[in-house]
């Protein structure tokens, strides 16, 4: 197997796409927040003094994926034509204590390459987004288990990891 993002000398480089089909392509990407429950129920009572912390993260989420390729270097600029996130709260289950957000982040575009690195950003900044909002209640939160579940389209077509 070769590494697709460097050439024969091992350099970091952009591959070239502009050989390859316009396809549909998708990625869903998943990862969750864990907190204290009684930040969790802040969150679901609107009682965090910056907002609506779900709402924030959703356009954060999405204004992420648009601009991947500026925070990772070998990524093409895409012209997404759908981003959605959803979270999913669940609250505390012993024995840990904990509550947790699950986060789930799906991208579309019709292109050349496909945008799993959108759907990950899109969740990793989500996730840092409710962090941030929430820091002053519970400094313990932590991002976990963020990852590609599934992607569709090019050359290697469908492909589920969960």
């Amino acid at each position: 197997m070769t590494l697709t993002h460097l050439d024969e000398h091992g350099r970091a480089r952009m591959v070239d796409v502009g050989q390859k089909d316009d396809t549909q392509r998708e990625a869903v990407a998943r990862g969750c927040i864990w907190m204290k429950p009684e930040t969790l129920a802040l969150i679901q009572e609107g009682g965090i003094s910056k907002g609506d912390v779900l709402a924030v993260a959703q356009v954060a989420g999405i204004m992420a994926a648009k601009r991947t390729h500026e925070l990772i270097p070998m990524c093409h600029p895409l012209l997404l034509t759908h981003v959605s996130l959803t979270f999913e709260p669940h609250p505390a289950d012993p024995p840990d204590g904990l509550a947790v957000i699950d986060i789930s982040a799906t991208v579309r575009t019709t292109g050349k390459t496909g945008v799993e690195m959108e759907a990950l950003t899109a969740v990793s900044v989500a996730g840092l987004t409710i962090y941030d909002m929430c820091k002053a209640v519970d400094r313990a939160m932590q991002l976990d288990a963020i990852r590609l579940a599934r992607k569709s389209g090019g050359k290697s077509g469908e492909i589920v990891l969960e």
